[in-house]
């Protein structure tokens, strides 16, 4: 009807983006937010202009205070991708229904299933960690 033609991918990927863009908006307003107006006023007497201090000031500290909520979002964005088996994406949620119709086994179908998300789920919590101690470290030195 309105002439945009697109792949399931892409229809997954921007229904994903824009579910999550507010909630991820919400996370680096607070985060900015958060930073003391002194840091502000310092990059201010420094003569910075403002994308300078944004860029060298205020987004470093605040990326450091978000990290755990973006990681938390990222997770839950992994959870969600399941739902875009609904427009007929192939991921992995619809993958084992078709292979519980098909093979008829849904206790190990669903056993692996859910251990997929789980290993997905704690590597990116693995990663979120490690890069929240890589930020401390360098916040220390």
């Amino acid at each position: 009807m309105s002439g945009i033609s697109l792949n399931t991918f892409w229809a997954g990927m921007l229904a994903l983006a824009f579910c999550d863009s507010a909630f991820e908006a919400e996370i680096f307003r607070a985060g900015i937010q958060s930073i003391e107006k002194g840091q502000h006023d310092a990059a201010e007497s420094l003569g910075l202009r403002y994308s300078s201090k944004m860029r060298l000031i205020i987004l470093p500290q605040a990326l450091r205070r978000v990290l755990p909520a973006i990681g938390n979002q990222f997770v839950y964005m992994i959870k969600m991708s399941s739902l875009v088996s609904v427009i007929g994406m192939t991921e992995l949620t619809r993958r084992a229904n078709e292979l519980v119709v098909s093979q008829y086994r849904p206790l190990e179908i669903y056993t692996f299933l859910v251990l997929e998300y789980f290993v997905l789920i704690v590597l990116v919590s693995m990663g979120v960690r490690w890069l929240e101690r890589r930020l401390s470290k360098s916040e220390t030195v």
